[in-house]
């Protein structure tokens, strides 16, 4: 499913690990069925995008945006536009060209790799580069085209490689709420390449990725992005530092462990987790001062497979001894949150962790039971009733 795109243009679906939004009236992109193109009025089209006159070329390049919005056949019939629309992009006195252009390839690249790849093989991404700078109309258009054109595999050391992502980061500080969201979705792209995220952490990212946390709804897409990338760069001691050395930085990851998506959850306690291992005395503190044994007690029971295996490892190390008790003192959940308990400042956060381990106990206590009523179920001959053969199973 697409997502819409508050540009007028069709956003990338999450499968792209691209996400962006739409103009207020803009329709949602759900590559909805149309008639086949008609070969007379894509040849039309594709003329005139190629003809001398500057209003013909615009108005074939709004009618392509238009068209390429919602089909996904549209996308592959007007290929063979992208390099008279790049052309457009390079018009110094146009600024409508220019947008009518940058618009038009960015529904051409929307869940089509080759266009993707054709768009930056065709000379977009200097005149894309040129559109960040500060100030410039076009500037959120552009922050757009990179968060799309960065969901490609081939694209991502290109994109990086021509100076973007000092440029992204500065839009993350200074940028409309809007371009901040493509901003940072766009770095989470261009993180997943090698080396990448050394450069992004030369640009210190982390605070301006917090503020983004903290005004973002926990459950919200643009969380999970920030928190996934906030995973990414804690495995680098300088970006342990930046986080920790943040006002409220440790607190906007927990804050997410508590109340993010089952996505964001994950990547909040693997944060944290990888924060802990590698320096368990120095994180510590830090983690547990923000009230974080709540959120983990729920994700052991509430979490996904991953997350639920991360808290249980993340409340072994934030325990007194990180090593496992002896065979007399068995290292279950409970002794480990018996041992935070203790420690924790204040009765209102031990409570709270209390009341959490007793719910907690329950749940698992009525897991366990109906886990036993199933397997009654499955071993009950069909001529005996059911009650019977669950009664024998708890006497055994």
């Amino acid at each position: 499913m697409d997502l819409p795109n508050h540009h007028g243009v069709a956003a990338t679906a999450p499968t792209e690990a691209a996400v962006a939004t739409t103009t207020a009236g803009a329709s949602p992109d759900t590559d909805v069925p149309l008639r086949s193109p008609s070969p007379s009025k894509v040849s039309e089209i594709l003329h005139l995008i190629q003809s001398d006159d500057v209003q013909q070329k615009v108005e074939a390049a709004r009618e392509i945006r238009r068209l390429a919005k919602t089909s996904q056949r549209y996308r592959r019939h007007f290929s063979d536009a992208v390099n008279p629309l790049v052309q457009m992009l390079l018009y110094a006195n146009s600024v409508e060209a220019n947008e009518a252009a940058l618009l038009a390839l960015l529904n051409l690249a929307v869940k089509n790799e080759t266009n993707k790849i054709s768009i930056i093989d065709a000379g977009a991404l200097g005149a894309i580069v040129g559109f960040l700078q500060s100030e410039h109309p076009l500037q959120e258009h552009a922050t757009a085209a990179l968060l799309t054109l960065s969901a490609s595999s081939v694209n991502k050391p290109i994109i990086s490689a021509a100076g973007t992502i000092p440029l992204l980061v500065e839009i993350l500080r200074d940028g409309c709420m809007q371009m901040k969201v493509d901003a940072v979705m766009a770095l989470y792209n261009l993180s997943t390449h090698p080396g990448n995220l050394n450069l992004i952490l030369q640009t210190e990212p982390v605070p301006c990725i917090v503020d983004l946390i903290k005004s973002s709804k926990k459950s919200s897409k643009t969380a999970e992005k920030c928190t996934a990338l906030v995973e990414s760069l804690v495995g680098f001691e300088e970006g342990r530092i930046a986080l920790t050395s943040e006002e409220g930085g440790v607190l906007a990851v927990v804050e997410v462990l508590e109340s993010g998506s089952l996505q964001s959850r994950e990547h909040a306690v693997g944060t944290l987790l990888t924060m802990c291992q590698s320096d368990r005395s120095k994180y510590r503190e830090p983690i547990l001062r923000e009230g974080v044994i709540p959120g983990l007690l729920e994700l052991t029971i509430q979490g996904s497979p991953k997350s639920q295996s991360k808290a249980q490892m993340l409340l072994r190390l934030l325990r007194d001894s990180p090593y496992p008790r002896s065979e007399l003192q068995p290292d279950t959940l409970e002794n480990i949150v018996s041992s935070l308990i203790s420690q924790i400042d204040g009765e209102d956060q031990a409570g709270k962790a209390k009341q959490m381990l007793a719910e907690m106990v329950q749940v698992s206590m009525e897991q366990s039971l109906r886990h036993l009523q199933q397997r009654a179920l499955v071993y009950t001959p069909a001529d005996l009733p059911v009650a019977s053969c669950a009664s024998e199973v708890s006497s055994k």
